[in-house]
């Protein structure tokens, strides 16, 4: 998985198409209006809400046509399993193509893990990660019989660290992270790239959370530029997760200490513990298969 490049200048996304979920508002507003901005045609999905006086992807479409860009509105759910087919079938009659797949459409949650129902917990899980299968299932599959497109996917850092209250939540993004690590394996040989990003920025979804003070640091349109970068041709990023936000950018990883082998006593075990921690993980992987191979391939020596 390549990770040899860096942002610079403005990437030009002109001739390409792209799909944007959740481009009502925030985030999912300020990749539409970006792409379109550097020459993307742009299907502006979101869904409907009761008592919407202009729906929201309505709006981003005349925004981005008052600019002089091109977009068409999708209102489907990101919670039908039919979301990705209706999607690309946008793309491809008002267009003709599908060259970039952002999925951002999530919902967060505010409840602990034993005072959750299970259909609560099922609930996260199916629009955030089962939403976000649905809709690469055919865009993915359809960018690898071309032989060439980007998918940038939302996570968050709740994804990769877990957070109190944030159970089905955290859940959802980590598997999202682990789905586009296996799609980024699969889809290299076919010029399909695949990244997740990790944001940080002010938006209603954070905003109960986040300091008054870090509020107007942290503009979603900081992080549009990072994800329009992700999605050009100007990158060669693979299977990366990115956190972005008020004009920084950090490559996230899981890292691996070196194996101890220690004797299966409790003292032994808590001892051989005690090293470990004391040396930080420096080990990196590209695929599950290779983490096995370097910590278990030699037992058969």
């Amino acid at each position: 998985m390549t990770s040899n490049a860096a942002p610079g200048g403005q990437a030009t996304l002109a001739g390409k198409v792209a799909i944007v979920t959740g481009a009502g508002k925030g985030l999912g507003r300020a990749y539409a209006l970006d792409l379109a901005q550097r020459g993307a045609r742009v299907v502006v999905n979101n869904r409907r809400h009761r008592g919407d006086s202009e729906h929201s992807a309505d709006a981003v479409v005349h925004e981005i046509a008052a600019r002089g860009g091109s977009a068409v509105a999708d209102y489907s759910d990101a919670a039908d399993p039919r979301c990705g087919e209706h999607l690309l079938a946008t793309a491809l009659q008002h267009y003709g193509r599908l060259d970039m797949v952002i999925a951002n459409a999530g919902v967060s949650e505010a409840s602990s893990f034993h005072k959750q129902s299970l259909d609560e917990f099922r609930r996260i899980i199916d629009i955030n990660l089962m939403g976000t299968a649905s809709l690469l299932h055919p865009t993915f599959r359809h960018l690898y019989q071309q032989r060439g497109g980007a998918i940038v996917v939302s996570s968050s850092a709740a994804g990769l660290h877990g957070e109190h209250g944030l159970p089905a939540y955290s859940a959802s993004k980590a598997g999202v992270i682990g789905l586009c690590r296996a799609l980024a394996l699969e889809g290299a040989p076919h010029g399909v790239r695949v990244n997740t990003i990790a944001p940080f920025a002010d938006t209603a979804m954070t905003r109960s959370s986040l300091p008054s003070e870090l509020a107007s640091q942290l503009p979603a349109e900081a992080v549009a530029k990072v994800v329009a970068w992700l999605a050009s041709d100007d990158c060669t990023l693979n299977g990366e997760v990115v956190v972005a936000g008020g004009g920084r950018m950090a490559r996230a990883r899981n890292l691996l200490s070196a194996p101890a082998a220690p004797d299966d006593t409790p003292q032994a075990l808590a001892a051989a513990w005690a090293t470990l921690t004391a040396t930080p993980p420096a080990q990196d992987y590209d695929s599950a298969v290779a983490l096995f191979l370097d910590f278990a391939g030699d037992l058969a020596r």
